[in-house]
């Protein structure tokens, strides 16, 4: 972690002239029913990099996230009832863009998005070289991550159709632990659909020419609590977020 944290302070501010302050870079962590592992979650990406603003988007919790997330010395957004991740992320976006960050981490409150990766993700970003870096499991050395059979389809699905309508290979279209910069921000929050955009915005960021870049990354598995999504719900996903994709590759979009 310590050749990390160097690798961030040493290459994208010093190197780079990049002088990081607390409007620069918000760092939001999504969040449902994460109590056993939101505090951990926040020291560590406070490690990674301590200037950023970090923001917990509680969404619609019903044990005690809000409250360890406040403690642990984050800003909270408490959401009236669970809006799943479009909603969730859209909150944080529109933070963002109504506060004046200039980038933007999105990464899960569960603990399986390391974040030690966070400086990788944005790096390209800072530099200009991407609009949005969007981290990928199964891409490099990085590429044992195990999914269960039905996400494991619906991943490959996912993928093949990002893959097929934007225009650019596309290996993990699933993964939503991403930094980006406010432009690419601020399209995917006038555009972006509410459930699992993931896909839709690959689809939609790709047809209006912004540059994304997948970047290998090591995702560890859930230490605490259980996932939200059942293999019913990764069914009917699979479905509906496949409808959406085709639908996404001829949709109207606002730049």
């Amino acid at each position: 972690m310590d050749k990390i944290i160097s690798f961030y302070r040493n290459s994208l501010i010093e190197n780079q002239g990049f002088k990081i302050h607390r409007k620069n870079i918000l760092v939001t962590i999504l969040a449902y029913n994460e109590e056993s592992n939101i505090c951990s979650v926040i020291e560590r990406v406070r490690q990674v990099v301590p200037n950023a603003t970090i923001a917990v988007i509680n969404d619609g919790s019903r044990d005690r996230t809000s409250i360890f997330a406040e403690q642990a010395g984050a800003e909270v957004i408490d959401l009236p009832f669970n809006l799943g991740i479009g909603g969730a992320m859209q909150t944080g976006l529109k933070m963002a863009i109504k506060e004046g960050y200039d980038y933007i981490v999105r990464m899960d409150g569960d603990g399986q998005h390391p974040p030690e990766g966070i400086p990788y993700l944005l790096e390209p970003v800072i530099k200009g070289e991407v609009d949005i870096a969007v981290a990928t499991r199964f891409a490099g050395k990085y590429s044992t991550y195990k999914p269960s059979l039905t996400r494991k389809i619906g991943i490959f699905v996912f993928s093949k159709l990002a893959t097929m309508f934007s225009g650019r290979k596309v290996t993990d279209a699933t993964c939503s632990y991403q930094a980006m910069n406010i432009h690419a921000a601020r399209f995917l929050d006038s555009n972006m659909e509410e459930d699992h955009p993931e896909v839709d915005g690959w689809i939609l960021l790709g047809r209006a020419g912004f540059r994304v870049k997948e970047i290998p990354m090591e995702i560890r598995p859930r230490r605490f609590g259980v996932s939200s999504i059942n293999t019913m719900r990764a069914i009917y996903f699979i479905l509906k977020v496949g409808i959406t994709a085709f639908a996404a590759r001829s949709r109207r979009y606002v730049v």
